[in-house]
């Protein structure tokens, strides 16, 4: 019986880690649109639409990825949507309902690997992969070294992507790694100083600030 509590103690999290792993990624798009990044395109929506539509909105953005996944199975970004919006819709999950989360969090990181051993260098897949190991409980998989080595790997194919830096600054900080973290979140304001959300604006300015 404690080993069930100890379980779903760690499963309570799961929604919220994988929401903030698909975040960390900035589920930027390339040009074009194939049917895998219009359904990432549906999960970044999801941010921007009110709670109560969300739901809805990521089960529609599931299932246009597992619709890419079927067509074509050799498309990192179709299986890089399913964890997004899979991931993001774990975050509804309550109570008992969480030991269901189990099993689509065994998905998730599935889903996610595939993508990456498809593009090995695809750097929002390796940020995300990064944040969520880095966050996971060890019981549940975690591995805070691998997931910070996933996040320096996603910074260094795309230095300019702001919130990549930013995703890496957190890890940093938390770690205790205040003077790296300080550099990337440096970089991550200059970037965003130029053209940037005002969200990521506002949290760079609030690291670099902390972090100092």
């Amino acid at each position: 019986m404690h080993r069930l509590v100890e379980i779903a103690l760690c499963t309570i999290g799961v929604g919220a880690l994988l929401w903030r792993a698909a975040a960390a990624s900035g589920v930027e798009l390339e040009p074009g649109g194939s049917p895998g990044r219009a359904a990432l395109a549906i999960c970044q929506q999801a941010d921007l639409v009110p709670a109560a539509e969300r739901a809805s909105v990521l089960a529609v953005g599931l299932k246009r990825a597992e619709d890419a996944v079927n067509a074509d199975p050799r498309d990192p970004a179709a299986h890089f949507a399913v964890f997004c919006n899979l991931g993001k819709s774990l975050l509804k999950r309550s109570g008992w309902r969480l030991f269901a989360a189990l099993g689509d969090l065994s998905r998730a990181r599935k889903e996610i690997d595939i993508a990456l051993s498809l593009a090995p260098d695809y750097a929002g897949a390796l940020a995300a992969k990064g944040t969520m190991l880095v966050e996971l409980p060890r019981l549940l998989g975690g591995d805070a070294d691998e997931g910070l080595r996933l996040l320096r790997r996603a910074v260094a194919l795309s230095p300019e992507d702001a919130k990549l830096r930013l995703a890496l600054a957190h890890v940093l900080d938390a770690a205790g790694q205040r003077d790296e973290a300080l550099l990337h979140a440096s970089v991550a304001l200059v970037i965003l100083e130029r053209a940037g959300p005002a969200d990521q604006l506002a949290d760079a300015r609030t690291l670099v600030a902390s972090v100092r």
